[in-house]
């Protein structure tokens, strides 16, 4: 056989690197990266952590150990700005800075973020204070996330649940059930700005019509998980997120 001689050229993300970490029993996050990350110059590799079927805070804490080996399967070649790991309720119960240190010890990264603390990081961005929170799990795992919010100085509003366990179920919540309880939430509590909890949740197509209807902020954990990374990469691509927070242009501190 003939060999032929190459050249190489640059990799795929110009603009920007990130790296993923979906929960293999996840369904809504990747999509959603999709529509917001659409651009050319944004490479976006995914890896998938072992989860499991039911939501319960034991569950939740089993990842822990399994990040590392998770992340160790992203591209070796590629030098990621940033690194997300795609679980709300998963930080909350392992911690932030355990979430990251157990990241990188599987990957090479300058950032690593999660949605909770991308959700906190927008929240301040919006200059919000008291915040209304839709959970889709059972209490156990609902509440924390709230505690969360409230130890990282927000005042928690109101909070509602659908009380669901299993994974499965969530991810095919109907997304007009999921405007129907941030409506519900807000105009009872009263919020500067409505949290839409879970990766699992199908939320991006409801952001912009909740805010219209309510006149106040609404994020959810893709969103804002999808802004935060773009920020920590330097915010030099395009890209096409929902709400008043992809409406922000100021720059995001690294964590």
């Amino acid at each position: 056989m003939q060999t032929h001689p190459f050249s190489l050229t640059d990799p795929i993300g110009t603009a920007a690197t990130l790296g993923l970490i979906a929960l293999q029993t996840d369904e809504t996050i990747e999509q959603d990266f999709r529509r917001i990350f659409a651009g050319p110059d944004i490479a976006i590799y995914t890896t998938r952590v072992a989860s499991d079927a039911d939501v319960t805070p034991d569950t939740l804490r089993r990842m822990e150990t399994s990040l590392p080996a998770a992340a160790g399967l992203l591209p070796r070649a590629a030098r990621f700005d940033v690194v997300g790991y795609g679980c709300t309720s998963g930080t909350t119960m392992i911690g932030a800075d355990r979430v990251a240190e157990m990241v990188r010890r599987g990957v090479t990264t300058p950032q690593v973020t999660d949605p909770l603390t991308a959700a906190i990081a927008a929240l301040r961005e919006l200059g919000v204070r008291r915040v209304a929170i839709v959970s889709p799990y059972i209490a156990p795992v609902a509440a924390p996330v709230s505690d969360a919010f409230e130890r990282a100085g927000f005042e928690i509003t109101g909070a509602v649940s659908f009380g669901e366990e299993a994974e499965e179920r969530v991810a095919r919540i109907d997304p007009a059930s999921i405007r129907a309880a941030a409506l519900s939430v807000a105009q009872s509590a009263r919020p500067d700005a409505v949290f839409l909890s879970c990766t699992n949740l199908r939320t991006l197509d409801i952001i912009g019509p909740a805010e219209e209807a309510l006149g106040i902020p609404v994020l959810s954990s893709n969103q804002a998980l999808a802004w935060h990374m773009h920020r920590l990469a330097g915010g030099r691509a395009e890209v096409t997120g929902p709400g008043r927070l992809f409406a922000q242009t100021s720059p995001v501190s690294a964590r």
